[in-house]
């Protein structure tokens, strides 16, 4: 069997020779392509009063401009037509007016700069404290109750408050935005784009061009990194690129240059958040009063999903009897916030995580003990409704963390290390997560799949989701390895594309493998109910035989996830199929003088049930544990707050400024 060995990543060859092909490199196998650039604004909010593109054709190598009157269908690159492509108001610094195509990317360049704008400023808001005290929000209020918080609060030992804030995060994959279009003699537009979300890409473009689904294809080889980035922001570039085909009648590459892309796309959404926290005498929590405010940008884009997802994760892994909590979108001038690993849910159980830590000690109870003495336990719900099945598992990874770690001789170490150092201290941090694993959107959760059988017995397979270095290719060859109980080296799986496997959700919501893996099975089981009781020696034997009694060898296979529904409005329901339970303890060391710190040690356990491929699931939760340890360490984003001309203009456009403190974290040992 092919599941659950430790294969190395199908690709893995590819990357590290440099034969792995994204989409940009697919420019250099396309004749006659035309390099689009931006004309992009210098306020974070401004009236475009005048803008005139007729100087960029004066510039050698310029062919055409792009503007809002050369768009054929909807003036929108979003799912939630707030999203004009070329704005007649500018909502954020950077924001692109319009596109310069051009033979070369340095005359597009230049041929930007020669356009005439002119620009009206107007007032902005760059902080989500601007936006409370302005009350500018957007999208919906979400409210999630149960019991009566009143009565909690009023029988609590101990009452404690607090407000939090904390920013977002870049993705900083190593592969910007990119996009290629062409249009053959059909009139077939078709897309090579860095996508996680192909279909919607197909949607979106067709509603730009004002043609239907089935004149757009769209294909994503592979993504150089997306982490949730690349989920809804590849459209609009997807559809300058189609556009500007459809135009000239030449391909057309939009790529994102890496400031363009820090500056341009949206990021991870910070919040502030407002609480109130009841406990009894023995650290048991019974209440709990929060506002959640996110960062949502200029536009919606994914606000309302992540926020949602926010709210049902800020129980964590935590018994909540009495509990409200309310969640809004701050509308700011700056890159409209988007989908992000974890998709809010980091950030609902950030929230939870910092109040714990800093009750603690107002308890007098030790911090791992008060998590622990809060962890749900059978039988209960979370606070949407929803059972929490197999809760034990928690105390079972809880015990598995101190073991592996040797935690009561660490935290001892720690102790007398405290004890003995003046200025560098030490700490030992014990973090749960209990993780849904379903998408918000109740629709979301279904997936198609083709596979192909030749008639020499060889395989082809094509599912809906998407590669981004994550591994899913791989576990998908397994799956189909296994379930057709053939080598993984008769198999092949071929790049995602709309014209094989039609209306595909994204990759996303760590739901990937469950979707696809399972559409795919469910084809491989069709062809094999077909075959069931032909005669051959040979899988290749039996193939052929099934050929010439005409036996169809190819099937579309399909899964939705059943046991699922909840009203997002409402916040009730079973938005998840399950939940995934995990811990890590850190150790860390800071200097008291410089604010250094070193991460000694982190050990991880998590429950992933059966592991489809083990190898790339260790990889995962490493990288997962690293990205989340940037977010609220080394990597900062900040935005110019000040009065002045470059108001709202991101000021960390690079790796050498985003990354703030130059202390590098180093790991001795870390295990999982």
């Amino acid at each position: 069997m092919s599941v659950g060995t430790r294969m190395i990543h199908e690709s893995a060859g590819l990357h590290v020779t440099g034969h792995a092909l994204y989409t940009d490199d697919l420019v250099e196998r396309t004749m006659h392509v035309l390099h689009a650039f931006p004309v992009r604004a210098p306020h974070a909010h401004a009236r475009i009063v005048e803008l005139d593109p007729t100087p960029a054709l004066a510039v050698s190598g310029v062919v055409r401009t792009l503007t809002a009157a050369d768009v054929p269908g909807v003036n929108d690159g979003g799912i939630k037509h707030d999203e004009p492509l070329f704005p007649d108001e500018v909502m954020f610094h950077g924001q692109a007016i319009c596109w310069v195509l051009a033979g070369t990317l340095e005359a597009a360049r230049l041929g930007a700069a020669a356009v005439t704008v002119r620009y009206e400023p107007l007032d902005s808001i760059i902080t989500v404290r601007e936006a409370i005290a302005a009350e500018r929000y957007q999208g919906i209020t979400l409210q999630l109750d149960r019991g009566d918080v009143d009565a909690g609060f009023a029988g609590a030992a101990h009452v404690f408050s607090g407000e939090f804030e904390f920013s977002g995060q870049e993705h900083f994959y190593l592969e910007t935005h990119a996009s290629l279009a062409m249009v053959d003699e059909g009139g077939q537009v078709f897309i090579q784009s860095s996508t996680q979300h192909p279909s919607e890409t197909q949607e979106i473009v067709a509603h730009v061009l004002g043609i239907r689904s089935n004149d757009v294809t769209v294909q994503c080889v592979r993504m150089g990194g997306a982490f949730g980035g690349k989920e809804m922001q590849p459209h609009g570039y997807a559809a300058i690129a189609a556009l500007g085909a459809t135009l000239t009648g030449r391909p057309v590459r939009v790529r994102l240059s890496r400031q363009h892309d820090m500056t341009m796309s949206g990021k991870r959404h910070g919040f502030h958040t407002t609480w109130r926290a009841g406990f009894d005498d023995s650290g048991q929590i019974v209440a709990l009063d929060a506002q959640l405010t996110s960062d949502g940008g200029w536009s919606l884009d994914l606000s309302e999903p992540v926020l949602s997802r926010a709210l049902c994760h800020i129980d964590n892994a935590y018994w909540i009897p009495n509990l409200q909590v309310t969640g809004r979108i701050a509308k700011t001038n700056k890159t409209s916030q988007t989908a992000f690993r974890g998709f809010g849910g980091p950030q609902g159980m950030l929230v939870i995580e910092d109040i714990l830590g800093r009750c603690a000690p107002r308890l007098g109870v030790d911090p791992v003990e008060l998590r622990r003495r809060n962890f749900y336990r059978s039988g209960q719900t979370t606070p949407y409704g929803q059972p929490v099945r197999h809760p034990e598992r928690l105390d079972r990874i809880w015990t598995a963390l101190a073991d592996l770690g040797d935690l009561a001789t660490r935290r001892a170490e720690v102790s007398t290390f405290n004890e003995t150092s003046s200025h560098r201290k030490r700490g030992l941090a014990l973090t749960p997560v209990k993780f849904g694993i379903s998408f918000n959107f109740t629709a979301f959760n279904q997936a198609g799949a083709l596979v192909h059988v030749y008639k020499d017995g060889s395989v082809l397979i094509n599912h809906g989701g998407t590669e981004m270095g994550q591994g899913l290719h791989t576990k998908m060859l397994q799956v189909a390895s296994t379930t057709l109980q053939l080598p993984i080296g008769k198999i092949r799986l071929a790049p995602t594309r709309t014209d094989k496997v039609p209306n595909t959700s994204a990759t996303a919501a760590s739901s990937g493998t469950d979707l696809n893996g399972a559409a795919i099975k469910n084809a491989c089981e069709q062809i094999l109910a077909r075959l069931d009781g032909i005669p051959g020696d040979t899988w290749e034997a039996k193939i052929a035989t099934a050929y010439l009694s005409r036996i169809q060898l190819s099937a579309a296979g399909y899964y939705r996830t059943e046991g699922i529904e909840c009203d997002g409005a409402a916040m009730r329901g079973t938005p998840f199929k399950y939940f995934a339970y995990g811990a890590a303890a850190t150790e860390v060391e800071v200097d008291g003088f410089t604010g250094a710190y070193t991460f000694r040690r982190v050990d991880i356990v998590h429950d992933v049930g059966d592991s489809l491929s083990p190898l790339i699931d260790i990889g995962q939760l490493e990288g997962g544990f690293i990205q989340g340890l940037g977010w609220l360490t080394l990597e900062d984003l900040r935005w110019d707050e000040s009065d002045g001309p470059h108001r709202g203009r991101l000021q960390t456009q690079g790796a050498s400024t985003y990354t703030r403190y130059r202390v590098c974290p180093r790991f001795p040992r870390c295990s999982t």
